[in-house]
């Protein structure tokens, strides 16, 4: 988990605008040493501000809360931070609002008055959900990143080797689908335009040429 935190604890933000609830929840919490609590919210809005500084793993949810619900609250934070585990509480069991919160991305929901092993256990389900999440991010990284540098390699040997034949084109338009990719790589695939005569290919490619010749001038 998040780093910044003692001994690599689960990082969890709570937001309820009932300050009973919060003080409660805290409490229970509190009983768990494998949670730190960074942050404890009013409102959704509040939660997705402090969510923005305080980087949660974990974030405790309540669904109806003023000027932004639970739901929207976890949205907006998922959009920032897609790797941020998240249970939301009510105080109602609404199996349409369930089904709600898990088509958002949450991963548990408990029931006010829920118990201190409910809710630790639900804790510690999202904190294993978020950790296998983001070792998947990471290797999916990891496997982009591999690949990349095999596409650059074979970039480099056709590039000295002058080869305009499909393959070689194949290379360059993968290398180019990147934002980053640079600017030489970009150039040579409008060569390979020129010299196949794909000149609607080459319109679109002229443009972003352009386009990133000036940006590397200023």
């Amino acid at each position: 988990m998040t780093t910044d935190s003692p001994a690599g604890k689960v990082r969890v933000l709570i937001a309820d605008d009932v300050q009973e609830t919060r003080r409660n929840t805290r409490l229970m919490l509190s009983l768990n040493e494998k949670v730190d609590v960074v942050a404890i919210a009013s409102n959704g809005r509040q939660a997705v501000e402090m969510a923005k500084e305080h980087r949660p793993d974990i974030v405790i949810l309540d669904i109806n809360m003023p000027e932004l619900d639970g739901l929207r609250a976890y949205n907006e934070i998922s959009q920032i931070y897609p790797d941020t585990g998240c249970i939301i509480i009510s105080a109602q069991k609404d199996d349409a609002i369930v089904l709600t919160a898990q088509a958002v991305g949450a991963q548990e929901y408990l029931v006010k008055p829920f118990t201190v092993d409910e809710l630790n256990a639900a804790v510690e389900r999202v904190a294993r959900q978020v950790e296998l999440g983001r070792q998947r991010l990471q290797q999916a990284g990891q496997l982009h990143t591999k690949s990349e540098a095999y596409l650059k390699r074979l970039a480099e040997e056709y590039s000295r080797a002058r080869r305009t034949d499909d393959k070689a084109l194949e290379v360059f338009e993968q290398l180019a689908a990147s934002p980053q990719c640079e600017l030489r790589w970009l150039r040579t695939l409008a060569m390979l335009y020129i010299i196949r005569q794909e000149w609607s290919k080459l319109k679109a490619l002229a443009a972003r040429l352009e386009k990133q010749a000036g940006v590397g001038k200023n």
